[in-house]
């Protein structure tokens, strides 16, 4: 197995982190025994095989999934014990799938990542209409604003909804393959809005299928297969051809971007054994 340690340098200012802890669906056991940090201010990208439980984690860390065992703690506090809105106010989930009602604008859904910070003695405000502004803005939305969800592409719903999450303002997002439905240029814009959301302190954890990108795109990694986290780390400290095999079962070679510098994952075959 591929092992790295976890940047100590970050793992202290961790805003999100797990001790023990175990997950799965009803008998079936999927994750045993994580312990993980997920850096403040920076990107991490959850990367692996089908079915190796990286959605399962997600899941875990956004409180839609109990724990068997263990905890998750959002900012040393064990998360299944606060209250859903206070969770709301700390940490926005952005899930694979997400429906909305027809006749839905943009606008319409952006505004409901503004839910959490609503109550009986705070009412819509200037500073509401701004982080929906600011929302419909880094997704490159404004020009579409008042359009009905239905009426948009593929890719122009999945920045929608990113918008949303991004206009909920917390310190910690999570999201499920952001990019999946996004043409390459989108799917750089995305990259860059959250990489973006990052160097202002937000703690982003996104499951990723694309591992070049990952490498490209996040400042750590955690690389699972079976239910069990193999590497974590920087992508150029723990990337290799091996990895890729064992994640995989993929003969590669692993280059290095000219530009940024990162590993690049080029595939050359299945592994034979």
């Amino acid at each position: 197995m591929t092992t790295a340690a976890t940047d100590p340098a970050t793992a202290t200012a961790a805003a999100l982190r797990t001790e023990g802890l175990g997950l799965g669906y009803g008998r079936t056991v999927v994750l045993e025994d994580l312990h993980l940090e997920f850096p403040r201010g920076r990107v991490t990208a959850i990367v692996g095989p089908n079915g190796c439980g990286k959605s399962t984690l997600l899941a875990g860390l956004a409180r839609v999934l109990a724990p068997q065992r263990g905890h998750v703690l959002l900012h040393g506090r064990a998360v299944h014990a606060l209250p859903t809105r206070e969770v709301a106010r700390h940490l926005g989930l952005l899930p694979q799938t997400a429906a909305a009602p027809d006749g839905l604008t943009v606008r319409d859904l952006v505004r409901y990542g503004r839910a959490p910070h609503q109550g009986l003695l705070r009412q819509w405000s200037a500073a509401d209409a701004a982080a929906v502004a600011a929302a419909l803005d880094a997704a490159d939305l404004v020009a579409l604003a008042d359009r009905p969800l239905e009426t948009l592409s593929g890719g122009q719903r999945q920045r929608a909804w990113i918008a949303m999450a991004v206009a909920q303002d917390t310190g910690v997002l999570l999201l499920d393959e952001p990019t999946s439905a996004l043409d390459l240029g989108h799917q750089l814009e995305v990259h860059e809005m959250l990489r973006g959301l990052a160097a202002r302190g937000r703690t982003v954890v996104m499951v990723l299928h694309d591992l070049s990108a990952a490498c490209r795109h996040a400042d750590h990694l955690v690389a699972m297969c079976d239910g069990a986290v193999v590497a974590r780390g920087e992508p150029a400290d723990v990337v290799t051809a091996d990895l890729v095999a064992e994640l995989y079962g993929v003969e590669c070679v692993v280059l290095t971007d000219p530009t940024h510098g990162c590993p690049v994952v080029c595939p050359t075959g299945l592994r034979r054994t």
